[in-house]
């Protein structure tokens, strides 16, 4: 087993399932909460990612495939992608890549659940199709303000790691966006994103 990524909210390791490579998620306990607290938050978020996960699929979000599901240890055994992150690809297949993201935030909003976590790093490219790698943050919402606020972070995101193709692929990504939601919701919410960055605690994005 080899540690992969070590964040916040879990530690990511590459192992074995049934003798094929796979993707482990850990969410270990946090010694500064309240041990009864916390395992209730580990095992609720263990619960709610592995659904969403699943429940994603059914309305044509592509995502790993969850093997197994052990709530008492909170950890999640899921397909290893074999691709490549769309924060690594070139300028001309990120911006491609961002209309097809746009398209999958608009089904993930559509269908009431709120990612959370948008950035280029939980996008896979493999074999020309994006998938969703990580909901470790998502949650069931149909609230304009959770959803603008999705966009606002993956807009941060473009702007801050990707500046040279900013513009470019934010108006892919609102394209795709749009599409899926139509323009009435997509107003709504590029309203409210307007609104998340006129506070104090936001700074703007040209």
């Amino acid at each position: 087993m080899k540690l992969i990524k070590k964040g916040a909210e879990a530690d990511i390791y590459l192992t074995l399932w049934n003798e094929n490579k796979s993707i482990l998620k850990i969410r270990e306990k946090k010694d500064y909460r309240n041990p009864i607290l916390d395992r209730r938050i580990r095992e609720q978020r263990t619960i709610r990612e592995s659904s969403i996960i699943s429940t994603v699929k059914s309305f044509g979000v592509c995502s790993p495939l969850v093997y197994y599901v052990n709530t008492k240890m909170c950890r999640i055994y899921m397909q290893h992608m074999k691709g490549k992150l769309v924060r690594d690809l070139s300028n001309q297949k990120m911006i491609k890549a961002c209309q097809e993201i746009g398209k999958i935030v608009g089904k993930l909003h559509k269908n009431g659940i709120m990612h959370g976590d948008l950035t280029t790093s939980n996008f896979l490219s493999m074999k020309d199709t994006v998938f969703v790698i990580d909901f470790g943050l998502a949650q069931r919402t149909d609230k304009i303000e959770d959803h603008a606020i999705d966009l606002r972070l993956y807009k941060e995101i473009l702007n801050s790691a990707h500046a040279n193709i900013m513009e470019k692929a934010w108006a892919e990504f609102l394209k795709g966006y749009k599409k899926v939601v139509g323009s009435s919701r997509h107003n709504r919410v590029l309203s409210q994103v307007s609104v998340i960055e006129s506070r104090g605690r936001y700074a703007n994005v040209v």
